[in-house]
């Protein structure tokens, strides 16, 4: 097969294997991401604290899951490993399953996706979604139940996340 069996050869292993090289256009895009990460994850865990903050107090959520809480479990390990903080985190909404989905499906800015760690702040209900293949027990085990929900906190300004979320609430109530 002579030259078709080694660019077959190419396509198949080194492609595979190594990945396409990059344009130079993509190759800046890359580069501009990555010199802006760390502002955007001060913005990140700082928007992600004023909103554990929020729904620690607010009178439709049962509990807050962020490990910057110090009755949360994983709290020494927190401090230990993540110092900057972190942007992900789930909470307990008052009532069940359908109030949850319920807040979901009100809840504006918040992106309907399960990925983590985006730019824009995203909203998931793990228990129908992520985890929804495991038991009961499982989902338990995991501190996954019904009316939880899991935020992942973006760089958006922060009084407009606390207003959708607001909404929200106000839409369960």
């Amino acid at each position: 097969m002579g030259p078709a069996a080694f660019a077959t050869y190419i396509r198949a292993i080194l492609l595979r294997d190594t990945g396409a090289t990059l344009s130079p256009f993509h190759a800046f895009l890359f580069l501009q991401g990555l010199e802006t990460l760390s502002l955007r994850v001060e913005r990140h865990v700082e928007n992600a604290l004023k909103i554990v903050d929020y729904l620690s107090k607010h009178p439709q959520v049962e509990a807050v899951h962020h490990p910057a809480l110090p009755s949360e479990p994983s709290h020494a390990l927190y401090q230990k490993y993540f110092p900057n903080g972190g942007s992900i985190f789930t909470f307990e909404i008052k009532d069940d399953s359908e109030t949850a989905k319920k807040f979901i499906d009100n809840l504006a800015i918040f992106s309907l996706l399960a990925n983590v760690a985006d730019v824009k702040s995203l909203v998931i209900h793990p228990y129908t979604t992520t985890h929804s293949q495991l038991t009961d027990e499982e989902l338990l085990d995991q501190g996954i139940k019904p009316n939880t929900i899991r935020l992942s906190i973006g760089t958006e300004n922060v009084k407009d996340l606390i207003a959708a979320l607001n909404t929200a609430f106000e839409a369960v109530r």
